[in-house]
């Protein structure tokens, strides 16, 4: 008996087409044995009846059995296609995410590191300027003490310290109250003092001035930066003492004419 053929049945699986021939096997030979032989009726049934019989079934394998596994299938493949796609897109979002933190610490170390360097320059920038200003005031300082000469009061006491100040320059000895006590000594602190009646008078140089010196030891004795005048306090107090250094080791060591 011939196999009953229906549309798509070659694109059956080797399984399914198993299946489907022994569907119709079972169907023609229930067929064969249910129907009586000698019949004109039964002679013309086993011609149509396997065919109408088997049909169904196999039909309803095609449209039902086939139709759901190739659903299962695709719905299997778009599901599994779907769990993909969404654990690519959570791993490239988790990847992103981690690479815009990375990028985030790192701007910040570069901020911070910026940060420390320009405030370093700037306090060093600081410390600098400071450091040239005072230097500034400092050479200021020195500029206006050597323009503006320091100034003494005009008395024994301002002759006296501004002597001091100019010997030191030229390493003359003597101290305060060695030119003092000297001064009142011999001319009471008047710089304009003189002794008419001593033998320096009397042979033409009488003494002169805070210290009573006469012109030949004046003029031998004379400091220079110093005015030479013997009645000039200044003067004439340094050069006493340097004429006292030579002759006596200072003015200090002077108590008497000299």
């Amino acid at each position: 008996m011939p196999v009953p053929t229906f549309s798509g049945y070659r694109r059956l699986t080797k399984t399914h087409r198993l299946s489907a021939a022994g569907v119709a096997a079972a169907g023609a030979a229930a067929l064969a044995f249910a129907v009586v032989p000698g019949s004109a009726e039964a002679e013309q049934a086993p011609q149509a009846a396997p065919q109408a019989l088997s049909a169904k079934p196999v039909a309803e394998f095609n449209a039902d059995s086939i139709g759901k596994i190739q659903k299962d299938g695709l719905t299997q493949q778009s599901v599994q296609a779907a769990k993909q796609a969404k654990a690519d897109a959570a791993a490239k979002e988790k990847a992103e995410a981690e690479a815009r933190q990375k990028k985030a610490a790192a701007d910040m170390a570069k901020a911070k590191a910026k940060f420390a360097a320009e405030a370093k320059e700037k306090a060093a920038k600081a410390k600098a300027a400071k450091e040239r200003a005072a230097k500034e005031a400092a050479n200021r300082s020195k500029a206006r003490q050597a323009v503006a000469p320091k100034q003494y009061p005009n008395n024994l006491d301002g002759w006296i310290r501004e002597s001091l100040d100019i010997m030191k320059k030229h390493n003359i000895p003597g101290s305060y109250e060695g030119i003092h006590r000297n001064i009142i000594r011999e001319s009471g602190g008047d710089p304009n003092a003189i002794n008419n009646w001593d033998i320096n008078a009397q042979n033409g140089v009488p003494s002169i001035g805070l210290l009573q010196v006469i012109k030949p030891t004046f003029d031998a004795y004379h400091v220079p930066g110093t005015k030479h005048d013997q009645r000039d306090p200044v003067a004439n107090i340094v050069a006493a003492c340097n004429y006292a250094a030579d002759r006596y080791g200072s003015m200090d060591n002077v108590d008497s004419a000299y």
